[in-house]
């Protein structure tokens, strides 16, 4: 292995461990506030993974980026489907859905 890979590899291990530790840590009341507002975090996450990506030369840096680029995007799509799940929980039950634009446009007319 190259040296330059296996400092890749270590930081990639030490990402795990050091996002592992600190979620752990977090309450569950705070859990889905926070993954909200972490969606931009995660999507610079999938940006430079994807530059990783780009840089690659060999197998195991590819295996590597491909891995790092489902990881980032797993976590922006997890970060938007608990949004929207968390967002679901204030609407009110029975509400009437907006009007539609040619809705609007009938009322005014008449």
């Amino acid at each position: 292995m190259s040296e330059q890979l296996l400092t890749n590899f270590t930081i990639f291990v030490m990402a795990i461990l050091v996002g592992f530790a600190v979620i752990s840590k977090v309450p569950a009341t705070l859990h889905t506030p926070l993954m909200s507002g972490a969606n931009s975090i995660h999507g610079i996450v999938l940006v430079g993974a994807m530059i990783i990506a780009a840089t690659a030369h060999d197998a195991a840096g590819y295996l590597l980026a491909l891995i790092a680029v489902a990881f980032a995007t797993m976590n922006v799509v997890g970060g938007y489907v608990v949004t929207d799940r968390m967002l679901q929980m204030f609407r009110r039950r029975g509400a009437p859905a907006a009007p539609r634009p040619d809705q609007i446009a009938d009322r005014a007319e008449g």
